[in-house]
């Protein structure tokens, strides 16, 4: 009987050669196996998911990108959605210069150019001028626009939004630029009549001689001009937030669906808009502001 091999540590026992089922010159699976999701050891059927953990960031990015988890690709889709919306939004702001660019009208003063749930693409007013544009506005009015024959949903003159009154915590107003007056003016004479109320004199007018340099506005369904019914006072070229280009009809009933800004309003006098992405221009704004003869106002809600 020989002796036990003396190079065998637990006396002559036959000892497996390995616990691995891979055997030195086999073929194990690759770290490229892995990050594709298939691991030779596992059994028939099996997807095994890479994660940060055994293959690294670009594993795990990989992993991301072409998973099936119920929750990562909510995810991932809910990610790229925002991306496009995003990427959208950036796009049109490089265009429009103006943040939203987009807006949604409220109410009906400007129809039937425009109308209620209409989204309206804005423009920063310096960026496309006339040259019958009033000096440093970039703006042209129903006036100049008559002699110049510019027109702008379907009448002569710029569709401003302007903030009445200044004021940033009012609703931005989507009105058509009338005319241009200057401090001191008596813009009564220069005005049309029939859009002076029951006003028979420039003193009857709580803004006339004009307090400041601006535009007389109205809206194209109104009966009188902003300034006669207690809108706002002249508009500032510093309160205007653009000028409207494009409108989009329906489109914005979805803004404005969740804004809930402000009530619906008459169209006899105006229009107000909300900014919706959706922008008002400034933010979604309260309500309207009250005139003393009801007027309504296109007011803009931010997209």
């Amino acid at each position: 009987m020989s002796p036990p091999d003396e190079s065998s540590s637990d006396g002559g026992r036959d000892r497996p050669v390995s616990e691995d089922r891979f055997g030195p010159d086999s073929d194990r699976p690759s770290d490229s196996d892995r990050s594709q999701g298939h691991d030779p050891e596992d059994p028939p059927g099996r997807e095994w998911s890479a994660g940060p953990d055994r293959s690294g960031p670009v594993g795990w990015w990989r992993w991301f990108r072409t998973t099936d988890n119920g929750t990562v690709t909510f995810v991932r889709e809910m990610l790229e959605s925002a991306a496009v919306v995003v990427a959208i939004g950036l796009l049109l702001f490089a265009v429009s210069g103006v943040w939203p660019p987009m807006v949604a009208v409220e109410s009906g003063s400007m129809e039937p150019h425009m109308e209620r749930g209409d989204l309206i693409f804005v423009m920063e007013e310096h960026r496309l001028t006339s040259g019958a544009a009033v000096d440093g506005t970039g703006i042209v009015t129903y006036q100049a626009g008559q002699g110049a024959d510019y027109r702008s949903f379907s009448n002569y003159g710029d569709v401003i939004i302007y903030k009445p009154d200044g004021e940033s915590d009012r609703t931005p107003i989507i009105h058509r630029a009338r005319f241009w007056v200057e401090e001191g003016e008596n813009w009564y004479d220069e005005a049309d009549k029939s859009y002076l109320g029951s006003a028979d004199s420039c003193k009857e007018i709580e803004t006339c001689p004009a307090p400041h340099d601006g535009f007389i506005t109205k809206g194209d369904a109104n009966g009188a001009y902003d300034q006669v019914v207690g809108i706002s006072e002249p508009v500032r070229p510093s309160w205007v937030r653009g000028t409207a280009e494009v409108k989009i009809p329906w489109l914005g009933h979805v803004r404005l669906f969740f804004s809930r800004a402000s009530a619906p309003a008459s169209p006899q006098y105006g229009s107000t808009a909300e900014y919706g992405p959706s922008t008002g221009d400034d933010v979604t704004a309260p309500s309207l502001a009250n005139s003393n003869e009801s007027a309504s106002h296109s007011a803009v809600v931010p997209t």
